[in-house]
């Protein structure tokens, strides 16, 4: 079991949108909340590949990451992730070996087998590409070479890119990855923060199929966790009615762009909606610092997970930065 003295803590932001505001100010909000994290002394500031959603402005992913980078020093910065069936291994490899030439040591490349987006945006991201999930595992081995050290008989190379050696994680939110992790020896990433359905098997998966590699040599669990602290309990579930908002606003295929909390989600959904939000939310940590710290002495106890990666989308930016501020405050007291 992973103790909370050695538990690493990180930060997923999905760089949510207010429609008062526009994209530009949610970059800059991401790059003020990574200055933050490193402060507060979070491990690592990933961002994470959305296509076609005008409530996240994370799409430019490789983009992002570098003005993250440049306006930090010292904190891990990454994709969670990449949905490599939308790119060529190679253009990923030369992106990622760029931010690894410029930031050495400070960034991770999370890999995802999902487009990201639906099958009308998947074909105008690909064109002529016949990019599929199915071609995955192949699709990270040969993003592994290009990173690797070049070999004399190598014809096509990634520069920059080649001897990088950028590390690579694997996501899932299902148990196809967890396997194929396990496997390669590479660190994974669950999605609890959204499909916590399938946590525990996806798990026990990764860690029954796990190879001792040059990367790890032993399992290496990292799961996403929603979630909203506030001074009270009371101010957190005010406050995550704007999570809430935007979970319903997904389930019925709306707009994403943040919207500001309510006193009463009553009216606003049904109630087969909002079992779904719920669901959805399964793994959720909303409350005081001491509620939610006993909760992720819950979920240690349960996984033994070796990092939490926590995701929050609240309406105002200010907010926000509170909440990662009292969860780190909570999670690192003695």
């Amino acid at each position: 079991m992973t103790h909370l003295r050695d538990l690493k803590i990180s930060v997923l932001d999905l760089v949510p949108v207010r429609a008062d505001a526009g994209p530009a100010q949610s970059l800059h909000n991401s790059l003020d909340l990574a200055r933050h994290a490193e402060r507060l002394g979070y491990n690592r500031f990933w961002v994470a590949e959305h296509h076609n959603m005008d409530g996240i402005a994370s799409s430019a992913t490789s983009v992002l990451i570098s003005y993250l980078a440049g306006g930090t020093s010292t904190i891990r910065v990454g994709a969670g992730g990449v949905m490599l069936p939308n790119h060529a291994p190679l253009v990923i490899a030369e992106q990622f070996g760029t931010l690894a030439s410029l930031y050495p040591g400070r960034i991770d490349l999370g890999l995802g087998r999902a487009p990201g987006s639906d099958q009308m945006t998947a074909r105008a991201l690909r064109r002529e590409r016949s990019g599929s999930a199915d071609d995955f595992p192949d699709d990270v081995e040969e993003l592994s070479r290009y990173l690797g050290p070049r070999t004399p008989d190598q014809r096509v190379i990634a520069v920059p890119g080649h001897d990088t050696e950028v590390p690579l994680w694997l996501l899932g939110s299902s148990l196809f990855s967890a396997q194929l992790a396990g496997m390669r020896g590479l660190p994974y990433a669950f999605a609890s923060h959204f499909a916590p359905r399938y946590m525990h098997e996806a798990i026990r998966i990764y860690r029954d199929h796990f190879k001792f590699s040059t990367v790890l040599d032993k399992p290496y669990v990292m799961l996403g966790v929603p979630m909203v602290v506030a001074e009270t309990d009371e101010e957190a579930e005010y406050l995550a009615t704007s999570l809430y908002q935007r979970i319903l606003s997904l389930i019925r295929g709306q707009s994403l762009m943040q919207k500001p909390p309510v006193k009463s989600m009553d009216g606003l959904w049904l109630p087969h909606e909002r079992e779904a939000v719920m669901s959805f939310l399964g793994l959720a940590m909303i409350g005081s610092p001491q509620k939610v710290r006993a909760k992720v002495e819950v979920l240690l106890e349960q996984t033994g997970a070796d990092e939490l990666i926590f995701t929050c989308d609240l309406y105002e930016h200010a907010d926000r930065v509170r909440s990662y501020e009292l969860l780190a405050q909570a999670l690192k007291s003695e």
